[in-house]
């Protein structure tokens, strides 16, 4: 029953930004974490970014550290996705996904692992010109 749905993904320059979003519902609890995904056109998709539920504990794939940060706001049930010094590398369809972690110490090793997440969205596409 969640639902999420991403939006602000564009067209943008190497070295611009970009801040994604992700409406989450269907559930009156927040108990997922969330995590962020993306896949460019002849690789495999890839982890980006989560945060585990419980706690403040963010992880983020190698080649996204330090220009990318993720967050969320409960109020309104949206997770965040702030792109920095975007690199025409970044470019792809990102997506959302909903996953459900025992503890931070589980989802430290398997935050990037697609087949933790139960629930996707749409995607949203990042297109990075140099």
């Amino acid at each position: 029953q969640v639902q999420l749905v991403e939006s602000g993904g564009d067209s943008v320059q190497a070295g611009g930004s970009l801040r994604l979003s992700c409406v989450y519902s269907g559930y009156n609890y927040n108990t997922y974490s969330m995590g962020w995904f993306r896949q460019a056109p002849g690789k495999a998709r890839e982890g980006v970014a989560a945060i585990y539920s419980a706690g403040a504990s963010k992880y983020y794939g190698d080649s996204v550290k330090g220009r990318f940060a993720i967050s969320r706001d409960n109020a309104k049930n949206t997770l965040y996705l702030q792109m920095n010094s975007l690199k025409p590398e970044d470019t792809a369809m990102y997506y959302c996904a909903a996953a459900m972690f025992r503890n931070p110490g589980i989802a430290a090793i398997l935050w990037a692992a697609q087949s933790q997440y139960s629930h996707w969205g749409q995607g949203t596409q990042v297109t990075v010109s140099s």
